[in-house]
């Protein structure tokens, strides 16, 4: 009688002894390894692999990162893209990062080896960038800084909006449930398109614990409409002749004027305006880690720092580092990325377009994250088969996912938010999405440009 061939399987500990699996144990745990085995094992039980192929075929399947994160090349046009991370961090920040992972004095001064304040490099930085801040603090996100300001300042009590800032954003984030949440009372005032200063200053009382100024997003009424600025609120006070702070949540994260950007808010000068706080996001316009961020008066941000709530709401020393490498950086990826004009890019999309046979389409790009919704970024792009996105989504395993988007029934490849040294990645997982046999692998491909195409030279 034949021997049984499932006999030949080898054992899970004399697998996980090969030498293919020294390395891969360090890197990804006994645990990942051990069920990459297990399931060659049970292939090979089903007779889909030989049982000498078991070693082998589960070492196919380990993944290649450590985390079920996956990079993709940004494509898409969308400099602040939420679904992929919104702000790339600049090499500064990623440096950042990979020195405080270890220990670092994050709490600590080591000439005195006593207790210091937390971030206290982060914070300095901020007030660096911001002088009309009196001072600085961090916590975990936007609607965390917003949260904490309005807990701090009007639990229990009003807080003052107006109805045309009633907005919902992402994923069904709504503002008046946020502040809801804080235990203060919403009183709305004027309408949805017109709002007047008499219509906060009506309404302030004794029971006001802030009047909220917010920015809303990507959310626009037009036609007949009045605003309120912050100018026009600064001093306003209570019966008792106490100050009404205000807070302003100006979103994106501008901490001073873009002229790119000229109607979007930004902190220096909403605090010159009169706001009592500013609230901002860390990964949009500022290009840096998720945070939040608040600057102010220092008597009131020394209140939220001083609130339970605070700590709660903290930021971790990864975030410290990142952001503080952020605000000292020169540029940052969404800066570049915006900032690129369309004349910059189509030599660019020109080089890719001739490396694929395909054709330069101008297209707009867009700013992302709720920043900026009316400002077209002009450039160029690549156009090739809709269905072509989909497969650059899900390439093979070595090669990099890009993702690009639909318009209009075709797909499109921008740069503007790829780094250049990577238009090389891009034209190889096209090649391979439009079924190119002959497209090199991404060893092949040379960091500096693209190769396996004759390229024409680039117009001035």
């Amino acid at each position: 009688m034949n021997e049984d061939p499932r006999r030949a399987i080898p054992r899970t500990d004399v697998a996980l002894a090969a030498p293919e699996f020294t390395e891969a144990t360090k890197r990804l745990g006994r645990t990942t390894v051990r069920a990459a085995v297990t399931a060659a094992q049970e292939r090979a039980r089903r007779g889909e692999i030989h049982p000498g192929e078991v070693i082998e075929a589960a070492a196919a399947t380990l993944p290649v990162r450590t985390s079920s994160l996956t990079p993709v090349l940004n494509a898409t046009g969308v400099v602040i893209h939420t679904n992929i991370g919104r702000a790339p961090l600049s090499p500064s920040a990623v440096a950042a990062v990979v020195d405080a992972a270890g220990y670092v004095d994050v709490e600590m001064d080591l000439a005195t080896g006593g207790r210091s304040r937390r971030g206290a490099g982060a914070l300095a930085a901020l007030r660096e960038a911001v002088p009309d801040a009196g001072d600085a603090l961090v916590v975990n996100n936007g609607a965390a800084a917003l949260v904490l300001a309005t807990t701090a300042l009007a639990s229990g009590k009003e807080v003052i909006v107006s109805r045309g800032e009633m907005i919902e954003i992402g994923d069904g984030f709504r503002l008046p449930d946020l502040i809801s949440s804080t235990g203060a009372r919403l009183r709305e005032v004027g309408t949805t398109n017109r709002t007047h200063p008499r219509d906060y200053l009506e309404a302030i009382g004794p029971d006001t614990g802030c009047i909220l100024k917010a920015h809303p997003s990507n959310f626009r009424v037009d036609g007949f409409t009045t605003s309120v600025g912050h100018e026009e609120l600064r001093g306003a006070m209570r019966p008792d002749g106490s100050p009404v702070p205000l807070v302003a949540d100006i979103g994106s994260g501008l901490l001073a004027p873009d002229p790119l950007l000229p109607d979007e808010p930004d902190a220096s000068t909403a605090l010159r305006q009169g706001a009592s706080i500013v609230t901002a996001s860390g990964d949009k316009l500022l290009g840096g880690p998720q945070a939040g961020i608040l600057l102010g008066d220092a008597d009131v941000v020394t209140a939220l720092r001083r609130h339970p709530l605070a700590r709660a709401l903290r930021v971790d020393k990864l975030t410290i580092a990142a952001l503080e490498a952020t605000v000292r950086a020169p540029a940052t990826p969404v800066a570049t990325a915006l900032h690129t004009s369309a004349d910059e890019l189509r030599p660019r999309a020109e080089q890719l377009a001739a490396a694929l046979g395909r054709e330069v389409v101008g297209v707009d790009g867009r700013v992302g994250g709720g920043g900026a919704p009316g400002v077209p970024l002009l450039g160029w792009a690549v156009e090739v088969p809709a269905d072509v996105v989909e497969r650059l989504r899900t390439p093979p395993a070595d090669v990099p996912v890009v993702l690009a988007r639909v318009d209009d029934g075709r797909g499109l490849i921008d740069l503007r938010c790829v780094p250049a040294d990577r238009d090389g990645d891009v034209a190889t997982a096209v090649r391979i999405a439009l079924g190119d046999a002959d497209a090199p692998h991404p060893a092949q491909e040379d960091s500096g440009g693209i190769r396996g195409a004759e390229l024409p030279g680039r117009p001035s």
